[in-house]
């Protein structure tokens, strides 16, 4: 068909396809005619047919690929994904195992811890009974050492030969009967002589005879043991 408006001869789609159905005939043509060195004009040639790719093969072509890389990269990660949840797995197993033996070892190596019994209170510290520095704290003071050596004797037998003997002075001194010419005078609250002192000296008293409790008591424990009890003395003994 030829352009109503340059004169130029027109190929129109119909006669495209046509011209390429001919160049495409006439190349077969070519290969079939076509004779290799060293091979008889007379071998019959082998007849080549085209091949023809449509858009619709090269589609499905790229399309097979890409599923193929999909799988692929599936396949890569769920590998991935069961290490991971294995290596997880594994973990755990060997957490609990080492709690485990951790705590065995605990229970077998400890015993069983008795409580400590509660510690003693420490002895309060004997608080030493004050007593009156006269004639009354002396006979209460000896009294006390008295009965803690079961020696007998009574506050009113004690003052009454006391203020017979010295008028309760601690320091008196007897230098005119015999024991004094004799040299061993009486001394002290209830006139008693070195000898007898320190034969019935009770422990814990001074050794002084002038002392006015270890006086009382010395004469008490003599007049214990002669007469039963200071009360039975009521003279000069």
């Amino acid at each position: 068909m030829r352009s109503t408006t340059t004169g130029t001869a027109r190929l129109t789609k119909a006669h495209k396809l046509t011209a390429a159905g001919i160049t495409v005939a006439m190349g077969a043509a070519a290969v079939a005619m076509a004779v290799t060195p060293g091979q008889s004009a007379e071998t019959p040639s082998i007849a080549v047919k085209p091949v023809a790719w449509t858009t619709t093969d090269l589609g499905a072509h790229h399309h097979i690929g890409n599923q193929s890389d999909k799988a692929a990269q599936q396949a890569k990660t769920d590998a991935a994904e069961a290490k991971k949840k294995a290596d997880a797995a594994a973990k755990a197993k060997a957490d609990k195992d080492r709690a485990e033996k951790q705590a065995a070892s605990r229970s077998q190596a400890r015993t069983p811890v008795k409580p400590a019994a509660p510690a003693k209170p420490a002895p309060a510290a004997p608080v030493k009974k004050a007593y009156a520095d006269n004639l009354d704290g002396w006979i209460k003071e000896s009294l006390d050492i008295l009965k803690s050596k079961n020696i007998p004797a009574s506050y009113e037998g004690i003052k009454r030969n006391v203020m017979r003997e010295s008028t309760g002075n601690p320091r008196a001194i007897n230098d005119w009967d015999i024991n004094a010419a004799n040299g061993v005078p009486s001394k002290g609250l209830l006139q008693i002589i070195d000898p007898t002192f320190k034969a019935y000296h009770v422990e814990g008293t001074s050794w002084d005879p002038y002392d006015p409790v270890a006086n009382i008591t010395a004469s008490c424990n003599y007049a214990a043991d002669k007469y039963g009890s200071m009360d039975n003395v009521n003279s000069a003994y």
